[in-house]
């Protein structure tokens, strides 16, 4: 395969990295398939959403996607994969609470808010979203990307 822009399509994973990225790009890779599962099924939030309506489905699958093509730049060491991981890792907590805001739950408690569990989240997804956000801005991972990512 060729390489494009400095970007190799085989390498999903760089070893080199602290144990952090390493974890995050493995982590950022599994949700992006239960995503894609869930989205598929229409179960969870990510189903909910996704049938709404043509809008809803194009944030979801966005999200969903962003999380691969993260992974996939932080293992060709672009500071532009972090970034959009990032992004990508916070984006389940948004669309959770678009979930609640459209369900018009009245006055969830604020597990609800994270879990959205009216709309059919789990707390151990939402533990998994929560620790990639923790991986991507712990200070080993955010001095990586400083020093090492063009």
């Amino acid at each position: 395969m060729q390489v494009v822009g400095g970007i190799d399509p085989r390498r999903w994973f760089d070893r080199m990295q602290p144990q952090t990225l390493q974890i995050a790009t493995m982590l950022a890779y599994f949700e992006c398939f239960f995503s894609a599962v869930a989205i598929l099924d229409g179960g969870g939030y990510l189903g909910f959403l996704a049938r709404r309506s043509a809008f809803w489905l194009l944030v979801v699958v966005v999200a969903t996607v962003s999380l691969a093509a993260g992974g996939l730049l932080m293992a060709n060491d672009r500071r532009l994969g972090w970034r959009l991981l990032i992004g990508a890792s916070v984006a389940p907590f948004l669309l959770r609470m678009a979930t609640m805001a459209i369900l018009g739950a009245s006055s969830p408690s604020p597990i609800d808010w994270i879990v959205a569990r009216p709309a059919g989240g789990s707390v151990l997804t939402a533990i998994f979203d929560a620790a990639l956000v923790a991986l991507l801005l712990h200070p080993q991972s955010r001095s990586h990307q400083r020093l090492w990512y063009r």
